[in-house]
């Protein structure tokens, strides 16, 4: 039985992957013992662990958690651990199943993670994207709209093409539009068609991207573009599935699922009055937020590995040095610029950790990026070792991406897949000239 029974304190231990995943259990103020062992408090199926696996001692102050010396190990966000003061929302790990902390009066939804480690053109085997893969599962099997939501480079458009693919609608198009690359005086007539003679240059009836989709799905990638005089239009299309072409005067029902995708926040957005509150409220009924790739760095192997086979290249085409710096940087461009990367060092070729710069192949090694590999060294403390590694490997990115991008700090944010208000901060850091700056 569970010794030390004291107090009111209770959280709840639920269960996210493994034979026992599913299961909740409330647990008072006390010490807990978790094994395979009859005798524990909470008998886990998992083969993967020890007997008397884990002990958790539940206090006023929070949760302490001490392996028992178990034979795989105790795990959390990826770190082995002996004892550990675990924050609530932690998840631990103990052979194949995994466990997270709350408070009891959570109100957090917990997601199981999928078994898939793919979605589509999404990878990811970390628990964060196995819990988006879940969403994406039930929502791919379903026939509402859908809104994605992540930061630029996260993978929004592999997403969306990943549900209509999923989906009962997968024969039928997929039609992509981009929002914030067309005209707004275009938008109209590219959603919903004219007629001929509409305005100056129709000089045919056309078709907008609704009618086209017809019996599959349309992704409006950047919805937050959407000038405030067409949104009524497009909540139209959302409640009644109805379009109407610029100088018609009927309407046309359509059989289409609309996938939208922002990475702004539409709520502030609402709040500034610059988007509509039945419209944001209209698409996001169903929506699924794509973590970061800083948040998720134990990916970054496997993603490594899907572009190098993407690009027919084994997974020897970049060295243990490299791959070493690869899962250091935390990425603000998300996956899009981690695949540029890959994509530039493979086809330059690389001699050592210098040879990671988007410069041209030619150019000799830049100082920072030397500093950097000599900074990867046992003689430094590993977090300063670290902090030097990522600013060399920055000032030589941002160097070369400047010279290629002829000092065009709007085009070089597109190349990079880095927001342009944080290149610009990225900038003035290493002390880089911004031509479009102050």
């Amino acid at each position: 039985m569970p010794v030390e029974r004291k107090g009111t304190v209770r959280i709840k231990l639920v269960f996210l992957s493994g034979p026992d995943a599913g299961k909740s259990h409330a647990l008072v103020a006390g010490t807990y013992v978790l094994g395979t062992a009859p005798a524990c408090d909470y008998v886990l199926k998992d083969r993967a662990v020890s007997r008397q696996h884990l002990t958790l001692e539940v206090k006023e102050s929070g949760v302490l958690a001490r392996d028992m010396g178990s034979r795989n190990g105790s795990f959390c966000e990826g770190m082995r651990f002996t004892e550990l003061e675990v924050r609530p929302g932690a998840v631990l790990k103990l052979g194949t199943t995994e466990l997270k902390i709350l408070p009891e009066d959570s109100r957090e939804r917990v997601i199981p993670p999928s078994a898939r480690t793919r979605f589509g053109s999404l990878v990811g085997a970390s628990r964060k994207m196995r819990e988006v893969f879940t969403v994406l599962e039930r929502l791919g099997a379903g026939d509402a709209d859908v809104l994605i939501q992540g930061e630029t480079g996260t993978g929004k458009e592999g997403c969306a093409e990943g549900i209509h693919a999923t989906s009962k609608r997968h024969d039928g198009p997929f039609i992509i539009v981009d929002l914030a690359g067309i005209a707004p005086t275009l938008i109209e007539s590219e959603l919903f068609g004219h007629v001929k003679g509409a305005f100056t240059g129709a000089q045919s009836d056309r078709a907008g991207v609704f009618e086209r989709a017809d019996g599959g799905t349309v992704f409006l990638d950047e919805v937050g573009e959407l000038p405030p005089d067409i949104q009524p239009r497009l909540l139209r299309v959302l409640e009644r599935r109805q379009v109407k072409r610029v100088g018609a005067n009927d309407y046309r029902t359509v059989d289409v699922r609309v996938v939208a995708a922002t990475h702004v926040d539409l709520e502030g957005a609402v709040k500034a009055g610059k988007f509509r509150e039945d419209l944001f409220h209209r698409l996001a009924v169903l929506r699924v937020t794509l973590p970061p790739l800083r948040e998720r760095l134990d990916d970054i192997p496997l993603l490594v590995d899907t572009v190098l086979e993407r690009m027919g290249r084994p997974p020897s085409a970049l060295s243990d040095q490299t791959r070493a710096l690869l899962a250091q940087y935390p990425w603000p461009g998300n996956v899009r610029e981690l695949r540029n990367v890959v994509e530039r060092v493979v086809n330059m070729g690389e001699e050592g950790l210098p040879d990671i710069s988007p410069s041209s192949p030619t150019d000799k090694p830049r100082p920072a990026a030397a500093n950097a590999s000599a900074a990867a060294t046992p003689e430094l403390p590993f977090k300063e070792a670290k902090e030097r590694l990522i600013e060399g490997f920055e000032r030589d990115y941002l160097k070369g991406l400047l010279e290629r991008c002829e000092g065009n700090v709007s085009r070089a944010s597109r190349e990079a897949g880095i927001d342009r208000v944080y290149l610009r901060k990225l900038l003035k850091k290493h002390g880089l000239h911004d031509p479009d700056g102050p």
